[in-house]
């Protein structure tokens, strides 16, 4: 497994489930986000945004339904609206191409250990362990991904402290849940990534 202190690299294939919409512009370059559904192996779907820059979206544009291979970056921006998750989860695009291949969802992280690791059982009594790395991006920037680890994995997460440099591989999913708010029960999507294989880094970053 790599070891780049500042490691941040995704690749997701799957189907467009829906035309692309603005998003914001920022230093004259308007930004598009989209759907992308990703099959897993167990026949549910991991919907992920991808946000895509006019440039990259004028040489692949995309249709609904369409199979799209995605390589960019995992990101993070805080929702100020009130509605919705307040920590966004997209995933930026560098490179987009249609493709015929399978759905496939892989990632490569590595950061810092920001807050403290918060282990529980679900109520079947499978062990899971909550992480939130910080990864550092170019010009001062940080994301701010959450985590997951299970099993034995889990039970590992457990004794790191916050400051750890960390890299693990992985893969970016959704996860539908209810909120009450205002009396109301409203449904959410989290995003998080769910760690599949994981090492803890010295100071040098090796």
């Amino acid at each position: 497994m790599q070891t780049d202190r500042n490691e941040n690299r995704a690749v997701l294939r799957g189907v467009a489930a829906a035309e692309p919409e603005v998003s914001h512009e920022s230093h004259g370059t308007r930004y598009f986000t989209f759907p992308l559904a990703v099959r897993r192996l167990s026949g549910s779907e991991d919907c992920l945004n991808v946000i895509v820059p006019e440039g990259l979206l004028s040489e692949c544009p995309v249709r609904r339904g369409e199979t799209l291979e995605v390589e960019g970056e995992v990101r993070s921006f805080n929702n100020k609206s009130g509605h919705g998750s307040r920590l966004v989860i997209t995933l930026y695009a560098r490179s987009l191409t249609r493709s015929s291949k399978e759905p496939y969802n892989a990632l490569t992280l590595s950061g810092v250990l920001c807050k403290s690791p918060v282990f529980r059982r679900t109520p079947l009594g499978r062990e899971i362990c909550d992480l939130m790395l910080a990864v550092n991006r170019r010009y001062g920037r940080c994301d701010y991904l959450p985590c997951i680890a299970w099993g034995a994995l889990a039970q590992r997460c457990a004794a790191m402290s916050v400051g750890d440099r960390l890299s693990l591989e992985g893969r970016l999913q959704s996860r539908s849940y209810k909120k009450v708010v205002d009396g109301r029960e409203e449904e959410r999507t989290a995003f998080e990534v769910s760690v599949m294989r994981l090492a803890q880094l010295g100071e040098d970053g090796a």
